[in-house]
């Protein structure tokens, strides 16, 4: 036997290669004769096309008495036509390779659909079918209607769930969408009936207000032709879009704390109401709050997890809730988690001191640069799947936002200093313009957050 040890040959270490410029695809519009709008963005080797349709069938057009509506008409798209029933349909879908999923929200319904570029005319000709005669079945609404009861017994015992309930009905009038459940209560979703929903999808889903985004790859399709031949076919009254009111809110500093008698720990859910997309300052805003409660890295998280050990985690962040006529709009500013009850009062306590020394001494440039570090490099990352560039477009036609608005966001994220940051997020925090809810054992936390003066207390039973 040989002593000599065999040579061993090393494949060359890769190196970096010249880094890709990126920016958010731009879409190309275009229209359907039936009135439908038309977003798409080539992307090669997408295989999977991702399709959303933005519907203007607003929850402030739902009848007095029937919130919740919008929401049972979006999960009933998918039971069944006018040439397949329930079961049929899904089986269709399932042959196709493709998903189909809706979901209503104040802007509207949104409809999704997935499916492999080599079966897109298949997906798309469910897609139109599901618009264009969608059947409604009696028993599958009444099924739907018991599912929605149930959830919200379920929604009941959640605490997060009851912290953004209280919230929406505490800063907002109770004449206004906004300050109800979405999907609507017990007491409207049990009136729900397939003839309501029918008298609905037929006030309000048509194509000449619908807007499809189509993301991924078109290579040898003749995109308009096969919009033509499918969504084409959904027909319905002309009609101009709907318009929203501007949203107004009372958000002076108080508290309310939802009862929740021997729980062991407290739901946190502080917000206001603040500038949305439309304002120059929310590239800004998205980089201090993101600064203040975006990361495990983040202020809030630094001190209440790190250095004190009150959480898991807090959050803060910013929700749109709906564009007014003349194309402004507000989004929900909140922080949001969860502390144990015996930690609640300092807890809020150490927030707001963190609150009012953002202001004093400004976010630093390493938070800054860390910041952007993370959402400007990430994007690339974010939006590598056509589902996320579709979904994120027809956010842009919910809000009514220009179609470059996202590709701009990310360049003026880009050259933002920490001093515009701070000023940003400051603004949308301010210590005394606070609603607080919190979730838990009244009992125990009440007087300890009475001691902080953070606003007047008021504790609420359901």
């Amino acid at each position: 036997m040989s002593d000599a040890t065999p040579a061993m040959t090393f494949h060359p270490q890769p190196t970096a290669g010249t880094p890709t410029p990126w920016a958010f695809p731009a879409p190309e519009r275009g229209s359907v004769s039936n009135g439908l709008t038309v977003l798409h963005c080539h992307r090669p080797g997408q295989q999977l096309v991702a399709v959303d349709i933005h519907i203007d069938a607003p929850l402030v057009k739902e009848p007095e008495g029937l919130d919740g509506i919008a929401n049972i008409l979006a999960r009933a798209l998918n039971e069944g036509t006018d040439t397949l029933d329930a079961e049929q349909f899904a089986g269709e879908l399932e042959r196709a390779g493709a998903t189909l999923d809706a979901a209503a929200d104040h802007p509207g319904i949104r409809v999704s659909l997935e499916v492999p570029a080599s079966r897109l005319e298949r997906g798309l000709t469910l897609l139109a079918d599901a618009l264009r005669a969608p059947a409604f079945p009696e028993d599958e609404i009444e099924r739907l209607v018991a599912n929605r009861l149930d959830e919200i017994v379920h929604e009941a015992a959640n605490p997060g769930r009851r912290a953004a309930k209280a919230l929406y009905s505490t800063l907002f009038d109770g004449t206004d969408r906004l300050s109800r459940p979405r999907s609507g209560t017990a007491d409207t979703v049990k009136n729900i009936t397939r003839a309501a929903v029918k008298e609905f999808f037929d006030a309000h889903v048509r194509p000449s207000t619908a807007t499809v985004v189509v993301v991924g790859d078109l290579t040898g399709i003749d995109l308009t032709t096969l919009l033509e031949a499918t969504l084409g076919t959904w027909t319905g009254e002309q009609a101009t879009p709907n318009t929203h009111a501007p949203v107004t809110a009372d958000d002076h500093g108080r508290v309310v704390i939802v009862d929740r008698p021997g729980s062991v720990q407290t739901q946190l859910l502080i917000g206001r109401v603040g500038p949305d997309r439309h304002d120059a300052a929310w590239p800004a805003q998205l980089l201090g709050t993101y600064c203040l409660g975006g990361t495990l890295t983040s202020r809030l998280d630094r001190v209440l997890r790190e250095e004190k050990g009150y959480t898991y985690g807090v959050r803060a962040f910013a929700q749109a809730l709906r564009s007014a006529a003349d194309g402004s709009g507000r989004s929900l500013l909140a922080i949001s988690g969860s502390v144990d009850t015996a930690s609640t009062a300092p807890a809020l306590a150490d927030t707001w001191t963190i609150l009012r020394t953002l202001a004093a001494e400004g976010l630093t440039d390493a938070e800054r640069d860390e910041a952007v570090q993370y959402l400007v490099g990430v994007a690339p990352l974010k939006y590598e799947t056509a589902g996320s560039v579709a979904s994120t477009l027809a956010d842009q036609i919910e809000q009514n936002l220009p179609d470059g608005y996202q590709a701009e966001v990310y360049r003026q994220l880009a050259a933002l200093d920490a001093a515009a940051a701070t000023a940003a997020v400051v603004a949308a925090f301010p210590p005394d313009r606070l609603v607080t809810v919190l979730v838990g054992d009244a009992s125990v936390i009440a007087d300890p957050v009475r001691e902080l003066g953070i606003g007047e207390v008021t504790v609420v039973t359901t």
